[in-house]
């Protein structure tokens, strides 16, 4: 009776480690049936509407840095900031600021040139100011309240305000 327990033991020991082995051999295999599943990139919407050059050139450098670090990057300007998107702008915008001697237009326009980032001035800006689309810079549009608003209830993107 011994001999039978003692000899059950071993098998059900034997299998639980066989079991084990199989187990602990699948896990460490990757699956070339399911890939990797690519994360959608974050969504930043920037709202400026400091007239600070300062503060408006800080907004143009975390845009710059959100969208090399793989956000999708959106700038709404308005008010005083929507100055940085015209042609015929104020030396406020246009004026190099310390440490690189950047001015926020300038920086701006290198966010547009070198990123995805969609550049947009507030749907009041234009008529607000007596002008229309033909004073703003390249790439450069008044944005529709309807999509800035899907951004903005969208969970998913985070709202820095400047």
């Amino acid at each position: 009776m011994k001999r039978i327990i003692a000899t059950t033991l071993a098998i059900s020991a034997a299998s639980l480690i066989m079991v084990g082995c199989t187990s602990t051999n699948a896990m460490s295999q990757t699956s070339k049936v399911n890939p990797k599943i690519k994360e959608p990139a974050p969504s930043v919407l920037i709202n400026v509407t400091s007239d600070n050059a300062q503060v408006q050139l800080m907004s143009m450098v975390l845009t710059m840095q959100s969208a090399q670090q793989g956000a999708t990057t959106r700038v709404l300007l308005c008010g005083p900031a929507g100055d940085m998107a015209l042609r015929v702008a104020p030396d406020s915008v246009t004026t190099g600021q310390p440490p690189k001697n950047m001015s926020p237009q300038g920086l701006m326009q290198m966010v547009m040139k070198n990123t995805n980032t969609k550049v947009e001035v507030c749907a009041l800006y234009l008529p607000g100011k007596g002008l229309d689309q033909s004073a703003l810079i390249d790439g450069v549009s008044a944005a529709n309240p309807a999509e800035i608003g899907a951004l903005m209830v969208d969970g998913t993107t985070k709202i820095m305000s400047f």
